[in-house]
């Protein structure tokens, strides 16, 4: 399927590709099709990425790996709050965060409290609200990102 995006103008889109998040996602529950895209060049490690709609070709929210930023992420979720992403198992789960990207760049920060959780077998998905207050909406990455640029 082709789709027009703001972001990244017409591009191709496998079926096989679409996640549907059953109940949308925190204050957009009407989009419910989304597409995960990358630089193709950097591969699925590309670090930030893209959860494009479907319903709404302006609305990407870049996306990343929380083990990127925080290799010691480990929440604890009750397994009803993941139903409407089918059987979860180590190795068909995909957890995504939201990336901030301000003005100020030092300011770039992830919300680790409200991750996205993908099965990727069945291409289901949805976006959870963490209560335990161990982790923050806005955990500063800037710093994270530019010390893993200089390692690398």
């Amino acid at each position: 399927m082709k789709i027009n995006t703001k972001i990244f103008g017409e591009i191709e889109i496998s079926e096989d590709k679409i996640v549907t998040f059953r109940n949308g996602i925190i204050g957009f529950p009407e989009l419910r099709r989304f597409a995960l895209l990358h630089d193709e060049e950097r591969g699925t490690n590309a670090g930030i990425r893209f959860l494009q709609s479907l319903e709404e070709p302006g609305f990407a929210m870049p996306v990343m790996n929380p083990l990127d930023v925080r290799p010691d992420y480990d929440p604890e979720v009750e397994d009803e709050l993941l139903a409407s992403a089918g059987k979860i198992t180590p190795e068909n789960l995909l957890v995504l965060v939201t990336v901030s990207v301000p003005e100020d760049l030092t300011k770039m920060s992830v919300n680790l409290q409200g991750p996205f959780i993908i099965n990727i077998e069945e291409r289901k998905g949805c976006q959870i609200i963490l209560e335990s207050g161990n982790y923050p909406v806005k955990f500063p990455i800037y710093d994270i990102l530019q010390a893993g640029k200089a390692g690398a």
